[in-house]
């Protein structure tokens, strides 16, 4: 297991050939410690954990991993399927100028299209990912306040790679002295 910075690893599921509607995600906060666990997964890719914690509301440090080849059996239920209200993506940002002005006229020309006619909160965030070329979007279970039960379990299935993600990123957050406080 090669442990690296978060954004590497949220780059790899940007980058990933799989159908971009396919994800699924599950995040709160730490068991232990400041910041919050992520998993992302997706049925043909695999899924990834990426652990983070906010230095200062500009930045976010954090690591991560891939800790499955793909979602078997056992995974798929720990993931939220699309009864599930939360909604997550992954962006990339336009590659040029031409590229943002085309993309923001598709979301103008989708909002709008949307505003006339009754739609589904869901068909609209869809469209909305399918319209800035999200690489990576789908239901998300998220706890701002604690873990849910998905994560505790996904957790329970990772240890090894949660023992070894914590350890980093604790280390990051003591070098950074973030549980220092005011001195």
């Amino acid at each position: 297991m090669r442990v690296r910075n978060w954004k590497d690893v949220l780059s790899d599921v940007a980058d990933a050939d799989a159908d971009a509607d396919g994800w699924r995600a599950v995040g709160g906060r730490r068991a232990d410690g400041v910041g919050e666990d992520l998993y992302v997964g997706h049925p043909s890719t695999g899924v990834y954990l990426v652990k983070t914690y906010a230095r200062n509301p500009y930045e976010v440090e954090g690591v991560g991993t891939r800790v499955a080849r793909k979602v078997d059996g056992g995974l798929d239920p720990l993931l939220p399927d699309e009864s599930t209200p939360g909604r997550f993506a992954v962006q990339t940002p336009p590659e040029d100028e031409d590229d943002a002005e085309s993309m923001a006229r598709t979301v103008r020309e989708t909002v709008k299209a949307h505003a006339d006619a009754p739609t589904e909160p869901e068909h609209l965030f869809e469209d909305l990912m399918n319209a800035v070329d999200s690489p990576a979007f789908g239901p998300m279970s998220y706890d701002l306040a604690g873990r849910p039960d998905a994560l505790e379990a996904l957790a329970d299935e990772f240890a090894d790679a949660e023992e070894l993600l914590s350890a980093d990123l604790d280390q990051i957050v003591e070098e950074d002295g973030v549980g220092r406080g005011f001195q």
